[in-house]
């Protein structure tokens, strides 16, 4: 995968009615997308694209030695591209990028040991099966350390029960800003006798910058220079080709028929520069590939494909996030936890809720989604006490996704605590004083501050008492107050040592 000019315009041709669905693949209890989605189309009813028997001859002139279909993976450990699934209690660990700013923010849940592409691009692809998140790494490599954290070009998290796409002109962990595993040839259902989705595809060129991506592709990395941006001919990223329909299918092998009648009805779509007609497939993981049955694809030629027109868009239902942690009901020390959510795709920034009641009711607090998927509250939070906190996603276009579920964090009182002293739940207290002999009134200050800086009340009183049973504007937190007396002749005594308490107001 290689990033380059960011393009401004994303072509999108279609026609409707050509495409009809199956259940869509899964893998481990998860769909690999919905249904509708562009990757589980079938396209053998597509109508064939108006230049596409030249962009087939380009294609093949770009580079003579390779014109004919190339299977990228096999029975040997050094091809395919590996993944891995996860639950889970996967630690998520931090991971930075090279192009943060078209990179979901992470943390990811990537093991120490798992399985990393060979060759130049490094790909991680790991499915956090509990959620059905998949999270995908280019150019990855592990860093280790107290955080077990890794380094990579770029990553994206992908609802795999959504068809969310990455923002126009983002890239993904593909060039093309596509994700990987849904379009890899998995050993297992080419055994099965049927795959059911389109497979993933490179060729030498591409092109830029204009109308240099179409859907389902939101990023173009051309190869050509600016005197071939205009040439029509020239494949973009999101192209999808189909297999004849009248190539003849006899003398293939089990894995490789599947593979051919796949091309046939799902076809395979442009997701990265490299060699031409080179097809991805899933690192061999149990000794499945049959390297003698995949080697017949070989035969194929470039010529027997056709271009066809893109797919309509899907449908695109946004979930709402996964609350990641503490667990449901956890109790922790920490009065400022950290409060954690999934990465939401396309997700413009989150709205965060932390209150007593369930739900929360307090004001949204806006988290800036190319920064963060986690809070933690700026004042500490009460012990002893369950807090309920919720998020929901922004969108682009200004949708906003419905609120995750609820979940309940106790903070605990820590062994071998002091009890809390001057704690008031709900109901503010009433300060009270010595009285002074012979002072005609008091003067009393209350701030949240012990500078008393912008006092929340500066007032005076005749008694020696002030009830705090309506404050202005009292929220959650600690209070301070002091207090001055004048004499009859009108003279102030000094102020009183400041007092202070904790008040709850139950949001």
């Amino acid at each position: 995968m290689r990033r380059a000019i960011i393009l401004l315009v994303m072509l999108t041709l279609f026609m409707p009615s050509f495409i009809t669905r199956a259940a869509p693949p899964t893998i481990e209890g998860c769909q690999i997308l919905p249904a509708d989605n562009p990757w589980n189309a079938d396209i053998s009813g597509a109508a064939v694209h108006p230049n596409s028997a030249n962009i087939i001859n380009y294609i093949n002139s770009s580079q003579p030695s390779r014109t004919k279909i190339h299977p990228d993976f096999g029975d040997n450990q050094e091809y395919g591209i590996p993944w891995t699934t996860v639950d889970s209690t996967q630690p998520k660990v931090p991971v930075t990028f090279d192009y943060w700013d078209e990179s979901d923010p992470g943390p990811y849940p990537i093991p120490p040991n798992a399985p990393v592409e060979g060759g130049g691009d490094r790909h991680v692809l790991v499915i956090e099966r509990d959620n059905c998140i998949l999270y995908e790494t280019y150019a990855s490599v592990y860093v280790g350390g107290a955080n077990q954290a890794w380094e990579a070009g770029s990553g994206a998290i992908w609802n795999l029960n959504s068809n969310a796409l990455r923002p126009d002109t983002w890239t993904s962990a593909d060039a093309a800003g596509l994700p990987i595993l849904p379009g890899l040839a998995r050993c297992d259902e080419a055994m099965s006798g049927e795959i059911t989705h389109a497979l993933r595809f490179t060729v030498r060129r591409t092109r830029g910058p204009l109308n240099a991506h179409v859907y389902p592709a939101t990023h173009s990395a051309p190869t050509t220079d600016d005197s071939e941006w205009g040439n029509l001919n020239i494949p973009v990223m999101g192209m999808r080709f189909r297999l004849k329909p009248d190539y003849d299918t006899s003398g293939f092998g089990p894995q490789a028929l599947a593979i051919v009648q796949a091309l046939k009805t799902y076809g395979m779509i442009l997701a990265d520069n490299g060699s031409n007609w080179y097809i991805s497939g899933e690192r061999d993981r149990n000794e499945c590939w049959n390297d003698d049955d995949l080697n017949i694809l070989k035969n194929i030629p470039g010529d027997e494909f056709e271009v066809i027109v893109s797919p309509p868009p899907a449908t695109v239902v946004v979930p709402a996030p996964t609350l990641y942690q503490p667990a449901d009901d956890a109790a922790v020390t920490n009065t400022k936890p950290i409060l954690s959510w999934n990465t939401v795709t396309s997700a413009t920034s989150y709205e965060f809720q932390i209150g007593r009641t369930d739900p929360p009711t307090t004001p949204a607090i806006v988290v800036d989604s190319t920064e963060y998927t986690q809070y933690i509250p700026e004042d500490p939070l009460l012990a002893g006490f369950t807090y309920f906190w919720r998020v929901r996603a922004n969108t682009p276009g200004g949708v906003t996704t419905d609120w995750s579920n609820v979940r309940a964090v106790t903070i605990a009182q820590q062994a071998g605590a002091m009890p809390i002293r001057n704690f008031y739940s709900i109901t503010p207290p009433t300060l009270t004083w010595n009285r002074v002999t012979g002072a005609s009134q008091y003067h009393i200050q209350l701030a949240d501050n012990t500078g008393f800086n912008s006092p929340i009340i500066d007032t005076n009183v005749s008694n020696s008492q002030l009830s705090i049973n309506a404050p202005p504007g009292l929220t959650t937190g600690t209070y301070y107050w002091r207090v001055q007396a004048q004499s009859s002749t009108g003279v102030w005594s000094l102020w009183s040592p400041a007092e202070s308490f904790i008040f709850d107001s139950g949001s």
